[in-house]
């Protein structure tokens, strides 16, 4: 026994949800349409490791900390707004071509985008409390003081919301690639991704725990 109950339910409520945009989604197609195919999924796996992450902090009871302080969570909170908004700066200000999708796919931190994007998704409060909610509706009452269950439930959820953001990076930086003729074209194309990243760090800055 697992002490995972309705999973039926669960993968589709759980594939409903990857499917609805998010901060996570945007942040994805942010870095495939202003850094190419390579960026994108770079920025997928790097939220999926967020998501195992906060997986295994649910797992452990850590979570209901950043639920339950104020502090806690406003500072994890101000944090992520916080890098979310040098990102989105730092993309606005550069004036090299190195950073749009007319770069060479070698010159382009594959490490740098990962990290971004892992820290962009752990320091998300509202991902923290969105795991200690929603998994536990889907594990046996006897078994909640068991990892186990939450950690094939957490996995599942990234599992399915990984497929798709990879389909979303793919398909987002192809279409893209196509305007690559226009020299201009990257560079204000960084800097409209590098306002919504701005704009996403702002809204994260006004989130509540609510």
């Amino acid at each position: 026994m697992t002490g995972i109950i309705h999973f039926e339910t669960f993968l589709v409520t759980g594939i409903l949800l990857n499917l609805t945009p998010g901060n996570d989604t945007i942040f994805i197609l942010s870095k495939s349409i202003a850094q190419g195919k390579r960026a994108g999924i770079m920025s997928v796996l790097g939220i999926a490791t967020g998501s195992l992450i906060h997986t295994t902090l649910a797992a452990l009871g850590l979570s209901i900390i950043i639920a339950r302080s104020l502090v806690v969570f406003t500072i994890i909170k101000y944090l992520g707004a916080a890098y979310l908004l040098y990102i989105g700066y730092k993309m606005i200000t550069s004036r090299s071509k190195i950073e749009g999708i007319s770069a060479s796919a070698n010159k382009i931190n594959l490490l740098k985008i990962y990290r971004d994007a892992v820290l962009t998704n752990v320091l998300n409060p509202k991902v923290a409390m969105f795991f200690i909610a929603f998994l536990p509706q889907f594990i046996d009452p006897s078994y909640q003081n068991s990892i186990i269950p939450f950690m094939l439930l957490g996995i599942t959820f990234t599992i399915t919301g990984t497929t798709w953001c990879l389909v979303l990076a793919s398909f987002s930086a192809f279409i893209v690639s196509k305007l690559r003729k226009n020299q201009k074209f990257p560079i204000y194309l960084n800097r409209i991704c590098g306002l919504v990243l701005i704009g996403l760090g702002i809204k994260v800055a006004l989130t509540s725990r609510k």
